[in-house]
């Protein structure tokens, strides 16, 4: 998943980057090299506001010209995408746990972006409800 990014040139130098898809991400840094590294780790806990809120999060838009794509950690990509479809099905955690024959607690933690969970219990999730996880290269 990667979200187009603006970097604005400050007069004090350096650079401010936002979000127009996520617009609680927002970062700097001294050079291009340090605002994407910032860029990369304001967009991944910018995600935490909507998994509190429980709200869907948007998906990245098409780049416009002079946006530069940053690329949400894959761990965080397949919670995002989990969130936003328990939300499309109106799916709470009890039910998703119901589904997996697991307690839940287990799913607190599947949907927290702070906790390492597996790819395939993730894979299992999105089956309980009736997707499929698919994972490619471009």
């Amino acid at each position: 998943m990667r979200y187009p990014a603006t970097f604005t040139p400050q007069e004090e130098g350096g650079y401010t980057v936002t979000f127009r898809d996520i617009p609680e991400a927002v970062s700097q840094g001294d050079d291009m090299p340090e605002a994407t590294e910032w860029a990369t780790d304001a967009l991944a806990t910018a995600m935490e506001f909507y998994f509190e809120d429980g709200r869907a999060v948007p998906m990245p838009s098409d780049p416009r010209p002079g946006e530069v794509l940053i690329d949400l950690p894959a761990s965080v990509a397949a919670k995002v995408l989990l969130l936003n479809e328990m939300l499309a099905q109106r799916i709470t955690q009890a039910e998703l746990a119901r589904r997996m024959h697991t307690r839940p607690q287990d799913i607190q933690r599947v949907v927290n972006l702070g906790h390492a969970t597996k790819i395939d219990t993730i894979a299992a999730a999105f089956q309980a409800m009736g997707k499929h996880l698919e994972i490619r290269v471009s």
